[in-house]
């Protein structure tokens, strides 16, 4: 299905997708991706929704996990979850294929403590809501899988 004819080349848009691809500002990928409205789109190393997990949640959203002071409660105002490191998103839309797959809050817990909202949708809902957030300039990291058919679906 093809999203948009009228993209800005400055940002990176969902510009279509479909049975076993992805397409961001009219380039074609045929492997999970993660991306955000400016910067490279990566691959992504998940292959189901199965793959996903707290590291590849973290890699798609360009965070990593800052070591711990053992006397940061000194200084501490308000925050009590763990502290991440890089800019931080908003929120990060997981298109998990054809069909939402709901993630383990165990798996969630570290992005939500730290203040990144997680949403996990299908492929075709995460594509639609990144192109609005993006829109609205909203700091949004898309994951996307690409949505496979069925052998023998019509």
């Amino acid at each position: 299905m093809k999203l948009h004819t009228d993209t800005n080349s400055a940002l990176n848009t969902v510009t279509g997708y479909g049975d076993g691809f992805v397409e961001i500002n009219q380039t074609r990928f045929d492997h999970a991706i993660a991306f955000g409205p400016m910067g490279a789109v990566e691959r992504w190393p998940a292959e189901t929704a199965t793959d996903i997990t707290t590291a590849l949640l973290l890699q798609a959203a360009h965070l990593k996990f800052a070591p711990l002071d053992p006397m940061a409660f000194l200084d501490a105002t308000e925050s009590t979850g763990p502290s991440l490191e890089g800019t931080r998103p908003e929120v990060l839309l997981i298109g998990t294929g054809n069909r939402q797959c709901m993630l383990s809050h165990t798996i969630l817990l570290p992005l939500l403590q730290a203040g990144v909202g997680v949403e996990c949708m299908s492929t075709q809902a995460a594509a639609r809501t990144y192109n609005i957030l993006m829109a609205e300039g909203r700091q949004v990291i898309a994951a996307l899988l690409p949505e496979h058919t069925a052998p023998g679906a019509t």
